[in-house]
C-alpha cells in the first residue's frame, strides 16, 4: 500500500468528448455518445491513482453552476475531494472525433481568473491535507502568480513531502528553484525550458542530466510522442519505445502517465519499473474514449508486456 498522495489542479473542466459523422466549417455539426468526465491534471491522475488502488485526495477548484457540476462529477467518481470555492465559472473543454477522417479535435477553454484569496486557499488545503506525495498539474489560470507552484514546493519541503510536477513555461521554469521528485514535460516542453532544439537521443539526455546535476529536480520523464518515453535520475537514463495499441483517444494519456509512474515511485519502484508502469498507464488512457478511463486490469497487463521488452 503506498502513502496518500494528494492532486492539485487549479484549472480544473468539464471535459465533454463526442462523436461526429464529419467536422465541417459552416455546417451545423451534430454529436453523438457523448461522455462527460471531471477534468483537469490533477483531476486526471486523481482518478487513475484511485484506479490503481491508491489511497488519493484531490484538491481543486469549481465555481458558479458548472463548478456544481464539476463537484457532481467528482462525487461519482469516487475520488475523495476538497473543493475551494471561487466565483469564476470552471471551464468546459469539447472533444470532437470526427468519425469519417478519424480524426480527433480538442477544444479547450481558457478557464476563469483566480482571486489572491482563492489560489491562496488551494495552497492551503495542501498543507492542511494529510499526504506523502503531491501531484501538481497544469497550466496555471489567470491571476495565479507565476511562482505558483514554487510556493507549493517550498511549503511540501518543510514536511518533508514528495512533489511531482506536470506544467510547462515560466510555472516549470519558477518552479525549479525548489527541488522536486519528478517533473514531466514533453519533448517540446522540455526544449522549450532549455532554450534550445534537442533533435536527438545524446542531447535529450545530456539536457536531463544536466538539470539532475545542479541538484533542481530528482528525475526528468519525458514523453516523446510515437518515439515513447524517457526518464533520467543520477542513477542513469532510461528509455522505452511507445507501444502498439489500438488508439480510441488521447485526452489524458500524459495524465495517466504522471498517476502510474507516481504511484511506481511512492512503492519504491526502480527507476525502470516506475518509466514502464508510466508508459503502460499512458497507452492504456488512449485504448479508451473519453478523459483518461485506464482500467486496473489494462495498465498492469501492458506493464508485463514492457517488463517483459513486447512492444
Amino acid at each position: 500500500m503506498s502513502p496518500r498522495i494528494i492532486t492539485l489542479t487549479l484549472n480544473p473542466t468539464i471535459d465533454v468528448a463526442c462523436d461526429a459523422p464529419s467536422v465541417r466549417p459552416v455546417h451545423k455539426v451534430r454529436t453523438f455518445g457523448e461522455t462527460y468526465d471531471p477534468g483537469g491534471g490533477g483531476v486526471n491522475v486523481g482518478r487513475v491513482l484511485l484506479e490503481l488502488g491508491a489511497d488519493v485526495l484531490s484538491v481543486l477548484t469549481a465555481g458558479d453552476i458548472t463548478g456544481r457540476m464539476l463537484e457532481e462529477l467528482m462525487a461519482n467518481s469516487g475520488v475523495s475531494s476538497v473543493i475551494v470555492p471561487i466565483r469564476g465559472r470552471t471551464r468546459i473543454s469539447w472533444t470532437v472525433h470526427d468519425l469519417a477522417a478519424g480524426q480527433e479535435f480538442r477544444f479547450v477553454t481558457e478557464g476563469p481568473m483566480l482571486a489572491e484569496q482563492e489560489w491562496q486557499a488551494t495552497l492551503d488545503a495542501v498543507d492542511e491535507a494529510e499526504g506523502a506525495w503531491i501531484v501538481a498539474s497544469g497550466s496555471l489560470p489567470r491571476g495565479v502568480p507565476g511562482d505558483y507552484y514554487a510556493r507549493l514546493a517550498r511549503s511540501a519541503a518543510k514536511k518533508g513531502r514528495q512533489v511531482v510536477l506536470d506544467t510547462s513555461g515560466a510555472a516549470l521554469r519558477a518552479a525549479l528553484s525548489e527541488k522536486l521528485a519528478l517533473v514531466k514535460p514533453s519533448l517540446s516542453e522540455f526544449e522549450a525550458l532549455v532554450g534550445r532544439p534537442l533533435p536527438d537521443n545524446a542531447s535529450q539526455e545530456a539536457a536531463a542530466l544536466e538539470l539532475i546535476r545542479e541538484g533542481v529536480v530528482e528525475r526528468i520523464a519525458v514523453t516523446l510522442g510515437a518515439d515513447g518515453a524517457m526518464l533520467a535520475t543520477a542513477e542513469g537514463v532510461w528509455r522505452l519505445p511507445a507501444m502498439d495499441v489500438p488508439v480510441r483517444g488521447t485526452v489524458g494519456a500524459g495524465d495517466s502517465f504522471v498517476a502510474a509512474m507516481t504511484i511506481a515511485l511512492a512503492r519504491g519502484y526502480a527507476p525502470p519499473d516506475a518509466l514502464a508502469m508510466g508508459v503502460a498507464g499512458g497507452t492504456a488512457a488512449v485504448m479508451n474514449s473519453g478523459t483518461a478511463h485506464p482500467t486496473r486490469a489494462e495498465i498492469e497487463a501492458l506493464f508485463k508486456r514492457v517488463t517483459a521488452g513486447v512492444p
